[in-house]
């Protein structure tokens, strides 16, 4: 085999980019923790990739045997539940055709991963061997210093993910795919950019690399922002931390059978930047990002922009569309992803009948002759305007209530979604059921931040206590000397970041407001779906 020179690895040398990586993040509630001997009651699933969700499977299984008290009170599944729910010789071949070829991703990977190949073995299916990354493992490499322990709800709770775990499958699932996303960006600083990288880190064995540590000599324990630069000045990445000092060496480690990660090869000299708290290194993070675009924080996440969901205003029957911007009407928004977007449509579609079709209905349209109505309106879901099906007095009480809807008033989505998920768990349509819920629940994520930034933005300028440090913040926006130099680039983003970090602090009593030139109303209230449908879960 002939021998190449040293250079520098490009992304087909890498294997996958971990952008173009389907994961399948996979959670089992499960009636005990021997796959030999105990059986799944619940199953949860996410595929995910870029960042963008792509699909979720969810679903109880019967396990054939009563629930001892200790899961009943772990995850509030009951014997009554899941009588009615199909068993795992049902359940098995849909989750491995959802599954794929995707690389499986769990927390504490061993056990999910266990349990599904024990069933697969009992069948005489074909062995589950998929590629795994367990995300217990990569916590422990990226982030073991900030956090007391690496379980699953501690580091929800600990980097604000935006699911948070329940002990039940999906909603575990959907936090574990929220904190991979986190990983893969942490990953990037140590040259993570494929598949076959973010393998091999959780194998590395720390030892640091006394050469390259010694660049970080200087650096204080202290919260503040670092940048990792080359040797021609380019800055290749930007990061935060809490302790400078403790973070930027927890990225040094060595292992002799492969090659010093891409970012720790090219790295030249660390700047760093004191910022005093952990808010405002956030902020300006996010800023550098902006302006300087390094190459390791483009890894494993495709920039999507923002969306807002609005009616459209130049319809005599208006209809719901998704735009990058907000309009000239009321809109819901900024949404992070089109998924998302299209989910809070579909929850309002759900709730509301409004027309679907995309025909532009102006003052001047006329139905056209043998126009036949679509099938939502076929069905007595929603009018059909364009086929000449409904009242236009009875359509725009319904645009008012959804218009209203847009601009934070949930209550009769609520009701109408509660009724609806109700009727459908009283026909034993679970996963349907919980279909529902998860849009609203994006639907109720999205319409709090949008509150919150309402009222941020409304307070003025603003000096308030927040966890201990005081913040001055103007229409939204944080104000401190090291920002200075840095624009805002994305000022969407940074309100709803502030106007997270505010709304979550002041729901744990963390907020002491020293004076504002406008109304101060944070927290704004949030709203939830019940947890319980029926004497059923959902």
């Amino acid at each position: 085999m002939t021998m190449m020179p040293p250079r520098q690895r490009s992304l087909d040398d890498l294997g996958t980019p971990l952008h173009e990586v389907t994961f399948c993040v996979v959670d089992l509630e499960t009636t005990g923790t021997d796959p030999r001997s105990d059986e799944i009651c619940e199953v949860g699933a996410v595929r995910v990739r870029g960042g963008e969700v792509l699909g979720t499977f969810q679903t109880l299984v019967n396990p054939g045997r009563a629930l001892s008290p200790r899961i009943t009170v772990i995850t509030g599944l009951t014997d009554a539940v899941l009588a009615p729910a199909p068993r795992i010789d049902t359940v098995l071949p849909s989750l491995l055709e959802f599954i794929g070829d995707a690389v499986v991703v769990a927390h504490n990977a061993r056990f999910d991963v266990g349990f599904i190949s024990a069933a697969c073995d009992r069948r005489n299916y074909e062995s589950f061997s998929p590629t795994v990354v367990d995300t217990v493992t990569l916590a422990r490499r990226l982030v073991r210093d900030e956090v007391p322990n690496c379980k699953l709800g501690t580091l929800a709770d600990r980097f604000g993910l935006a699911h948070r775990p329940s002990h039940r499958a999906l909603d575990d699932a959907l936090a574990t795919a929220d904190l991979l996303h986190l990983l893969l960006e942490r990953a990037a600083g140590w040259g993570v950019l494929g598949i076959d990288d973010l393998l091999h880190l959780g194998r590395l064995d720390g030892s640091p690399r006394s050469a390259k540590l010694s660049l970080t000599a200087d650096l204080p324990r202290e919260p503040g922002v670092y940048r990792m630069i080359d040797a021609a000045g380019t800055v290749l990445y930007v990061g935060k931390a809490t302790n400078l000092r403790s973070r930027v060496r927890s990225y040094f480690g060595s292992d002799e059978r492969r090659r010093v990660p891409t970012l720790l090869g090219r790295m030249h000299r660390i700047d760093h930047t004191v910022t005093g708290d952990a808010l405002t290194a956030e902020v300006l993070e996010r800023r550098l990002i902006s302006t300087l675009t390094p190459e390791f924080n483009r890894v494993g996440r495709r920039r999507t922009g923002e969306h807002h969901v609005r009616l459209t205003d130049d319809d005599v029957w208006p209809r719901l569309v998704i735009g990058r911007g907000p309009g000239t009407g009321d809109a819901l928004g900024p949404v992070p992803s089109r998924r998302a977007a299209e989910e809070i449509v579909d929850a309002i579609h759900d709730a509301f009948p409004l027309r679907r079709c995309a025909t532009r209905i102006g003052p001047r349209f006329r139905v056209p002759a043998g126009a036949t109505p679509c099938t939502p309106a076929q069905a007595g879901r929603t009018p059909c305007p364009c086929a000449g099906v409904g009242d236009a007095a009875d359509y725009a009480t319904v645009v008012d209530a959804v218009s209203a809807l847009l601009v934070g008033d949930v209550d009769d989505l609520l009701l109408r979604s509660t009724d609806r998920m109700r009727a459908l768990v009283s026909a034993h349509r679970f996963e349907e059921a919980a279909a529902v819920r998860d849009r609203v629940e994006t639907l109720l994520r999205v319409t709090t931040d949008a509150a919150a930034v309402r009222a941020l933005r409304a307070a003025g300028r603003v000096e308030v206590e927040v966890s201990g440090v005081t913040h001055v913040i103007d229409d939204g926006l944080l104000h401190h000397r090291v920002l200075d130099e840095v624009p805002c680039l994305d000022a969407l983003a940074e309100r709803r970041l502030l106007a997270r970090t505010i709304q979550r602090a002041a729901e744990g009593g963390n907020v002491s407001l020293r004076g504002c030139t406008g109304i101060w109303e944070l927290p704004v209230p949030v709203r939830d779906l019940p947890a319980r449908l029926g004497g059923t879960a959902a």
